[in-house]
């Protein structure tokens, strides 16, 4: 197959049966639904439509989507109705990107205990953020901070960080004002990393403490806690990552980092090169290759394709596990309110609410499910429906035909 042709169902169908068998002791249930889901996604195992062109008498069958959140073609609409929900809650001023990571030790403990450090990195993560910004000495506010987990690097391994969208300034600590940070500066990441690291730390003992780590393998001695406060006390020395980047180029360009960012997988099919003898190949790219200009960043990696599916399903959450969380200003239980109360203080009139609702609601209208005709670009018509596990009918002759 060719550049743009592979999918990873592809991969899975080809080569995940056997696998699985090879495997049974080693899967997860979660990793074996996600394999099931994108193998049937889009086939006609889900169900589907037998639809037809009112114009040009085009029929078609369209299969349903397995709708699981780690198929890569599942994402899109998902990620614009998630999209049109947060519009709303973008304020008029600078937008900070920040990113906490994970080191590599934890990140090996972290693939066995996935609900427990996973949801330690976005809480302390947050944590870090707001109790900074609301020190006197840096900013003296309350901040509003959404965080999204990626598990991944660019070649599938295993690289748990969170990436933070934070506004540039916060409600003062007596809510009357807004105090906006200095102008391309939010706060110091170092400081930031420190108290990151300290506190994490301390949660990580707690929870070690409290039996709700497990170890396995060349880890297994960890279980002991004199092995474990060995094996933290380097970690307490070591520079955590944690950086910011420059502020966003206004409102749109974060709705554009989070529609590439939110909902996004492992892997997209657009990455994926072929599926051959020699195994699975897939563009990446190279981030510590900077010494050499000349050495172009991207590169195609070949792995077995069995090595390839461990190391997608790497990252499959566990069930009813949220990958986007909100803090501060933005938290669900205070939201709107707050907002509310920012946008007065940043003096926003907000007399144009009707027309963005109508403009919402055309674009909700737009996402509902519609299939348009291929060859002449007009809205189809379903005249059949079978759901999963159906025999699938054949479709309607065409008209005129004998």
């Amino acid at each position: 197959m060719g550049p743009g042709a592979l999918e990873v169902a592809d991969i899975f169908r080809a080569h995940g049966p056997a696998w699985r068998l090879a495997q049974r002791s080693h899967l997860s249930l979660s990793q074996l639904k996600v394999m099931s889901a994108i193998e049937q996604c889009r086939t006609a195992a889900l169900g589907g439509h037998v639809l037809r062109c009112p114009d040009c008498q085009h029929d078609q069958v369209s299969y349903n989507s397995c709708r699981n959140r780690h198929c890569p073609k599942c994402q899109a609409q998902a990620a614009k109705r998630w999209l049109q929900a947060r519009k709303a809650d973008l304020l008029p001023v600078d937008y900070y990107h920040v990113v906490f990571t994970l080191p590599a030790p934890i990140s090996d403990i972290a693939y066995y205990n996935k609900a427990v450090v996973y949801g330690l990195l976005f809480d302390i993560a947050a944590q870090a953020l707001t109790t900074i910004a609301a020190d006197p000495k840096h900013l003296g506010v309350q901040i509003g901070v959404t965080l999204v987990l990626h598990t991944w690097g660019s070649a599938l391994t295993h690289h748990p960080h969170v990436h933070g969208i934070v506004p540039g300034g916060g409600l003062s600590l007596d809510g009357k004002r807004w105090v906006a940070c200095r102008p391309g500066f939010f706060l110091p990441v170092r400081v930031l990393s420190r108290l990151f690291r300290r506190i994490f730390l301390e949660a990580l003992e707690l929870a070690h403490r409290a039996g709700l780590l497990k170890f396995f393998g060349d880890n297994a001695a960890l279980a002991e806690p004199k092995a474990f406060a060995k094996w933290l006390a380097p970690m307490r020395q070591s520079q955590w990552v944690v950086y910011a980047k420059r502020p966003f180029a206004g409102p749109a360009a974060v709705l554009a980092y989070l529609s590439r960012y939110t909902h996004r997988v492992a892997i997209a099919n657009s990455r994926l090169v072929s599926m051959d003898e020699r195994g699975v190949s897939f563009r990446w790219k190279d981030c510590r290759d900077k010494a050499n200009p000349q050495r172009p960043r991207f590169k195609t990696m070949t792995l077995s394709a069995e090595e390839f599916m461990r190391r997608f399903l790497l990252h499959v959450l566990p069930g009813g596990f949220h990958r986007i969380r909100h803090y501060g200003l933005l938290a669900n239980n205070a939201r709107k309110a707050k907002l509310a109360l920012a946008r007065q203080l940043l003096d926003v009139v907000c007399d144009d609410a009707v027309t963005v609702g109508e403009a919402d609601a055309e674009v909700l209208q737009q996402m509902r499910a519609t299939f348009v005709c291929v060859h002449c670009g007009s809205l189809m018509l379903v005249l059949d429906s079978w759901g999963r596990g159906q025999t699938i009918r054949a479709p309607p002759s065409q008209q005129g035909s004998p």
